[in-house]
């Protein structure tokens, strides 16, 4: 059986895609082009309008130009709207994320299994598997926080944790398997652990990961629950990336509180100051949302405003997007769509000047990184891809000389990492 896996949205689906297949590999199923595969898997994102339209046309254009093809379908959007999706053409099955875990099971009978799992017919998961040279490890997923805007909580529900010592058992596996760069990641990763038992937090994880011979990202963090100490600790760890992704969504305390965001930009502010000032090099994200109901004028002018003055060096912009059942969806004020898309369209200058004068502060600066795709690609610790010399392969360890300029990033490899380097000195 050939296969394909196509994804949306965040690392949360990017896990659980790798999952998918590393459980096919391990059938004995062959990796193929969505034109020319017999079964194509769609793990869908339902955190826009946009990307529901998304899912339907790649499910469309994947019936037109593969006709043979069985399309099951997985993801928020297909939770969320089941009937809608399972009535697109080639769908043959639609798996709600609850049973994402059973995916493989669920759609291979045992007439359909190729090879005996992990023998002869089955392939290991290893770096370069469906394209990644680094792994994205989900460690939590679902949410219980109420964001007027949110349809999330409702499509992965309650949080669930994964136990330290499995995260831990799981990690030594994947390092094991030759990867050296793992992204911690969850729906909710900063509520890590409290629904255990007994409860444990996100630093009882990193703590515990310390010392392991590969490079931890921690994925997304709600700004609540990045406390300094995280921050700190990150710093002074050579095993952890200076690379954060801090959703903001927005710089006016008014619209902030209509949100149901549980912080203030006070507080977001102090936190990205935090991070710069201990580390000076970091990679610092951010998600924002411009447009939503009662956005004044002043409040654009708040956001922009502040993004202009941050540290921050990446902004991802998302014109509000109503989602039915949420609260938002009810408000007043709704922000006409040209509005909405002006508003947007500064933001997105503001980010572009902000990449921009974080790369250029990296130019003649020596970082460490991971060679990805043909060995002539680095993406640097600090998040950064740099162009470098044909010579090395896939998946190594490197120090590179960054140079070149902010649009065309050019590098000189200075040194190679030991593959403990990053554990000798946690």
């Amino acid at each position: 059986m050939k296969y394909a896996v196509v994804t949306f949205g965040c690392r949360v689906n990017q896990a659980d895609s790798l999952g998918f297949e590393e459980a096919l590999l391990a059938s004995g199923a062959e990796p193929a082009s969505e034109d020319s595969a017999d079964v194509v898997i769609v793990n869908t994102c339902s955190v826009t309008a946009t990307a529901d339209q998304g899912a339907r046309q790649t499910i469309r254009r994947i019936a037109r130009v593969n006709p043979g093809a069985r399309i099951v379908v997985t993801g928020c959007y297909a939770t969320r709207e089941r009937d809608e999706v399972r009535a697109l053409p080639n769908v043959v099955q639609v798996v709600p994320n609850d049973d994402k875990h059973r995916i493989v099971g669920l759609m291979m009978t045992t007439a359909e299994r190729y090879g005996d799992g992990d023998g002869s017919c089955g392939a290991p998961i290893a770096p370069g598997v469906a394209g990644r040279t680094a792994f994205t490890l989900r460690v939590q997923t679902g949410c219980a926080e109420p964001c007027s805007y949110c349809i999330i909580p409702s499509t992965r529900g309650a949080p669930r944790s994964l136990p330290i010592r499995a995260v831990v058992a799981e990690v030594d596996r994947v390092a094991a398997a030759g990867f050296k760069d793992i992204a911690l990641t969850g729906v909710h990763l900063g509520s890590y652990g409290r629904d255990l038992a007994p409860p444990s937090s996100l630093m009882d994880l990193v703590r515990a990961l310390a010392g392991r011979s590969v490079l931890f990202r921690v994925s997304s963090l709600e700004p609540m629950d990045c406390p300094p100490e995280l921050v700190d600790f990150v710093a002074s760890s050579d095993c952890f990336a200076p690379h954060f992704h801090l959703p903001l969504q927005h710089a006016s305390d008014r619209i902030l509180e209509r949100m149901r965001r549980p912080y203030r930009i006070g507080q977001y502010s102090a936190l990205v100051d935090h991070v710069r000032r201990m580390m000076p090099h970091a990679s610092i994200g951010s998600d924002v949302i411009v447009g939503f109901p009662g956005e004044t004028d002043r409040d654009a002018d708040d956001l922009a405003s502040f993004l202009e003055s941050s540290p921050l060096t990446h902004i991802h912009v998302f014109p509000y997007s109503e989602r039915p059942g949420t609260a938002a969806s009810q408000m007043p004020g709704k922000v006409l769509g040209a509005v909405v898309r002006e508003r947007a369209r500064r933001v997105r200058e503001i980010g572009t000047r902000l990449t921009r004068r974080f790369r250029e502060s990296q130019i003649g600066a020596t970082q460490r990184g991971l060679t990805i795709e043909d060995g002539s690609l680095v993406v640097t610790d600090n998040y950064l891809k740099v162009r470098i010399a044909q010579g090395l392969q896939r998946n190594e360890r490197v120090l590179v000389r960054i140079g070149g300029t902010a649009e065309a990033m050019t590098g000189e490899v200075t040194g190679r990492q030991a593959p403990n380097a990053a554990a000798a000195s946690c």
